[in-house]
């Protein structure tokens, strides 16, 4: 990794049901991050966390979409608008942004700022497909939308600040599905989005599934966005998430999906993030080691 890396916790819970995902930066970092991207000579500075309010100093409903279906969405709108401003200024400073989650609906803000000056592919690691729309989903919770806000689905159709118009359905690849909603598995099947199910990992193994999305994200795009929700693991691997998904990724396939994308992507990355860390249900800190394991793998360690 020949590029510096800047560092940016979002302590979001706002988007998720189940409170700890807010400590989840903290936890990245207690876990040594710092250290494994020093080790690799990577230019690395922490531009600390972009302000979240509490779901205490935010009214729910107050919150809400017009429709009233979708929770906190004032809020989750302002914190991806700081959160692309700063990931804007490290991509324009040349940095790579690292970005710390906090529940997925970070991801709005992550694209929407590495994708103001470029087009963007996308590769999704996760159990879950995040394609609901405020019509579709059932818990109202934007976690659970951060692809179709992205891609400027249903009510984001308009937004300026969920939408990324430089991000194309058919540079978007999802990996290790096992867990979507039944309008929303109709609408992934619809889209020109690339989605990979775990049964497609069992059938064609993880490393050409990897493969094939990054080629399917950078395909004629100037940079490939890299977003690793830590369900994407199996709980054996990461119990300290919000929505555990039995049969994901084990330990070593997840560092070999990264070492994956590591090789593949090369100048390519142009962002990382990794969400949905919960250390409220994690076994000693277990889940945010292994976050800062898959982190290094992806920014080029390797064991040879």
């Amino acid at each position: 990794m020949d590029r510096p890396v800047h560092v940016l916790g979002v302590p979001m819970d706002l988007g998720a049901d189940r409170r700890g995902v807010d400590m989840g930066p903290s936890a990245i970092r207690y876990a040594g991050l710092a250290d494994e991207l020093a080790s690799l000579g990577i230019d690395c500075d922490d531009g600390g966390n972009v302000p979240v309010p509490s779901p205490e100093r935010t009214e729910a409903d107050a919150g809400r979409s017009p429709d009233g279906r979708t929770k906190y969405l004032a809020a989750t709108e302002q914190v991806c608008r700081d959160l692309a401003d700063e990931v804007a200024a490290a991509v324009g400073d040349g940095h790579i942004p690292l970005v710390l989650g906090g529940d997925h609906s970070i991801a709005i803000g992550t694209v929407g700022g590495v994708a103001r000056d470029r087009d963007l592919g996308i590769v999704w690691f996760d159990a879950h497909g995040d394609f609901n729309t405020p019509t579709t989903s059932p818990s109202g919770n934007v976690h659970g939308m951060s692809v179709a806000a992205i891609l400027g689905r249903g009510a984001f159709a308009d937004s300026d600040w969920a939408a990324a118009p430089t991000v194309d359905p058919e540079n978007v690849a999802m990996v290790g599905l096992r867990d979507l909603d039944g309008e929303e598995r109709e609408a992934l099947r619809k889209s020109d989005v690339t989605a990979f199910s775990m049964t497609d990992v069992d059938q064609r193994g993880l490393p050409e599934v990897t493969r094939e999305a990054v080629e399917v994200a950078a395909d004629g795009v100037d940079g490939v966005h890299v977003s690793l929700d830590m369900d994407f693991l199996d709980p054996t691997e990461a119990p300290g998430v919000g929505t555990p998904v039995r049969g994901g990724a084990s330990y070593r396939e997840g560092h070999t999906a990264m070492e994956v994308v590591s090789r593949t992507t090369g100048s390519d990355l142009a962002s990382l993030e990794i969400v949905e860390v919960n250390p409220i249900l994690d076994d000693h800190n277990r889940t945010a080691e292994l976050a800062v394991e898959l982190a290094v793998s992806a920014l080029g360690k390797r064991i040879l």
